[in-house]
């Protein structure tokens, strides 16, 4: 990447789909969870571009190539009284990572969601994953010691949803 030709930062389009879900995948593959990767294009596609897009993207692309991206959502919180936005998937392919590009595409994150009136970025990070837990913590998000985030899926989802 030159000097000259730094990567463009925009929100992603439907056209980007195959991108984002390369870049998902990719994010899977190397966290080891492949096999619970499901999701597919058209998921992508349906639920992102959409009559009621479930989530936004901030894409990079550096020439034709998509290189980064960054996936979030609404967000509320009830205690602060504000909305933000949640952080899903922030991924930098190999070749452009490092010199504080991901601090980028968090920045555009964060300048998206002042502009939209929101007050606020969280995320969940693998606990496994001292890196990006240093990352974080460089710019500044702090760990919410008095949080743990559960998750309801699967079989015990679907046995929560048919009790009658």
């Amino acid at each position: 990447m030159s000097i000259q030709q730094l990567p463009e930062i925009r929100l992603a389009q439907e056209s980007d789909v195959p991108a984002i879900h390369a870049m998902l995948y990719e994010i899977a593959a190397a966290t080891g969870s492949e096999d619970k990767f499901k999701s597919s294009a058209e998921d992508i596609a349906r639920d992102g571009f959409g009559p009621s897009p479930a989530f936004e993207a901030m894409i990079a692309t550096d020439g034709l190539t998509p290189v980064a991206l960054c996936l979030y959502f609404p967000s509320y919180s009830t205690f602060r009284g504000q909305p933000g936005f949640y952080i899903q998937d922030l991924y930098v392919t190999p070749s452009h990572r490092g010199g504080g590009f991901a601090r980028t595409m968090v920045q555009t994150v964060a300048r998206h969601a002042r502009s939209q009136g929101r007050a606020y970025i969280r995320l969940s990070v693998d606990a496994e994953n001292m890196i990006g837990q240093r990352f974080y913590e460089k710019l500044g998000m702090r760990h919410a010691q008095d949080e743990k985030i559960f998750v309801l899926d699967g079989t015990a989802f679907t046995a929560l949803a048919d009790t009658k």
